[in-house]
């Protein structure tokens, strides 16, 4: 009988250590991906990812003494194609853009380890990254946000003098009853936490976003994921202030 228990005790505790749930309630396997870098490997990126990578790295060396720096995903990849918004708020700062389409927190890893941010001291990065973690695998928030942790850790490491804006993962989905919604939301709650508003500050946005209900329209993401082009002005207005206090220090 004491053995059973303790076959069974031992088999709770493996599952468990194993083994999250997401915001769902649903079971995910514990895997570590998101802390584990790797360079993206989905076949719709692979032939232009690489490229962007070493386009990106000339493109810092040129900037020489970039001021600020753009991290994440395709959301911030589509910085690009803001020029004019670009040229309003950010050239003059020597702006890198460094937002890659498909990327997860682990890809970002994986640049931060080869040379995406070497040799440069800018005065503030804005960090926004998780989305695709959520809408690639589902995974718990709790998994996401150990990757997003994770890359402000090497931040912190590759750019000591460096304030970090991390914001909040913007909203997707109609509402908040959209599955994929509750888990970036539930990232959001967490890496909240990690803000020491010395180093590390959090800044939520998702306002300028959602209606009074929080309803998500097809006139501001055209898929309920990406902002249209008309958003990315208002984006740069409501980070403003905080970037001009973050600079000046």
């Amino acid at each position: 009988m004491k053995k059973t228990l303790l076959s069974l005790c031992l088999a709770i505790f493996l599952f468990t250590t194993s083994c999250a749930t997401n915001n769902l309630g649903e079971p995910v396997k514990n895997t570590g991906r998101s802390t584990t870098p790797v360079q993206q490997d989905a076949k719709w990126a692979v032939k232009w990812w690489m490229p962007r990578h070493e386009e990106k790295l000339a493109q810092k060396e040129k900037l020489g003494d970039v001021q600020l720096v753009f991290l994440g995903d395709s959301i911030t990849h589509a910085w690009d194609r803001q020029k004019e918004t670009w040229a309003k708020y950010y050239a003059k700062r020597k702006a890198l853009n460094i937002g890659f389409s498909g990327d997860r927190t682990e890809h970002v890893l994986w640049r931060l380890d080869h040379g995406a941010v070497e040799g440069i001291n800018p005065k503030a990065l804005v960090l926004m990254i998780g989305t695709n973690n959520a809408g690639h695998r589902q995974e718990a928030s709790a998994e996401t946000a150990k990757g997003i942790k994770a890359i402000l850790q090497e931040l912190r490491i590759k750019l000591p003098n460096t304030k970090i804006l991390m914001l909040a993962i913007f909203p997707r989905g109609k509402d908040d009853n959209d599955k994929l919604r509750k888990l970036t939301m539930g990232t959001n709650e967490i890496i909240k936490t990690y803000a020491d508003n010395k180093n590390i500050f959090y800044m939520n946005i998702n306002n300028i976003f959602l209606d009074d209900k929080r309803i998500l329209h097809k006139s501001v993401m055209g898929d309920l994921l990406h902002p249209n082009k008309e958003m990315y002005p208002k984006w740069a207005e409501a980070i403003e202030p905080k970037l001009v206090e973050l600079m000046e220090e």
